[in-house]
């Protein structure tokens, strides 16, 4: 398995040197498009000279803003097309925190409605010249929809999962099927809002469905880790799950 550079891209090296996201520019498009007569607007980036594969995108609990699109324009300089899904709805990009968690709990409350709109953020993807073979990966609350559908094996063609900061805990009414994989899981040994005892119990239950996976855990790296310009952002974490998640996708493809 051949491991990618820690280097980070120059879109990252800008934002960082400013110390917030604002800097960067999207190199992508924005694509509306339509579920069940509801208006979502996700983020294209395509690959750099010939697609390796694609990446679908989870966001977090802010929905989808320039976070998830410097991570797409990070993957398409890797060679991958990726596409940042809209869990939300078009417009719909809550600021305030009881807002965030009520709609990150209309969806935890509602499986089947989070699975529907990422599975069709996935056809979209493809529909928009994105490659068939995929990984879906998130962050935080998007950690946890990545898992989500992990557990549900209702994606086609999709050859990997990852989660950074993400929710781990499975659902009451919930297993993860026989043979699942491969997974990373990128999580923040200070990490506050996701305990420890979650990370265990995952273990557990990923090494009782025979599953492929790997949990890399940061020391000092608190919730939120990888979020440029933040106080939670800690590079060493960051460049690690990074460097990870390439040599997933490596494997994947």
């Amino acid at each position: 398995m051949r491991l990618q550079p820690l280097t980070l891209p120059l879109t990252v090296a800008l934002a960082l040197a400013a110390g917030s996201a604002h800097a960067f520019t999207p190199a992508g498009q924005d694509i509306v498009y339509d579920v069940d007569g509801e208006a979502f607007e996700g983020y294209l980036a395509s690959a750099e000279g010939e697609s390796r594969g694609s990446v679908l995108i989870i966001h977090d609990w802010d929905g989808l803003d320039d976070y998830e699109r410097q991570r797409a324009d990070m993957l398409a300089e890797q060679g991958y097309d990726a596409f940042a899904v809209d869990l939300y709805g078009q417009g719909n990009r809550p600021q305030e925190v009881e807002k965030k968690r009520t709609e990150t709990a209309r969806l935890y409350e509602d499986r089947e409605r989070m699975r529907t709109l990422t599975l069709a953020g996935l056809t979209e993807a493809r529909a928009q010249g994105a490659a068939e073979a995929s990984v879906v990966m998130g962050y935080c609350f998007g950690g946890a929809v990545a898992l989500e559908l992990a557990r549900s094996g209702e994606a086609e063609g999709v050859h990997g999962y990852a989660s950074f900061h993400g929710g781990l805990a499975t659902p009451e009414g919930q297993q993860w099927p026989n043979g699942v994989g491969p997974i990373l899981i990128a999580h923040g040994g200070a990490d506050s809002a996701i305990p420890m005892s979650e990370v265990a119990t995952l273990a557990e239950e990923l090494e009782a469905a025979e599953a492929t996976y790997e949990i890399q855990v940061y020391s000092g790296a608190p919730h939120g880790f990888t979020v440029f310009g933040s106080d939670a952002y800690q590079e060493r974490a960051d460049e690690k799950s990074w460097a990870a998640f390439l040599e997933l996708l490596e494997e994947a493809f």
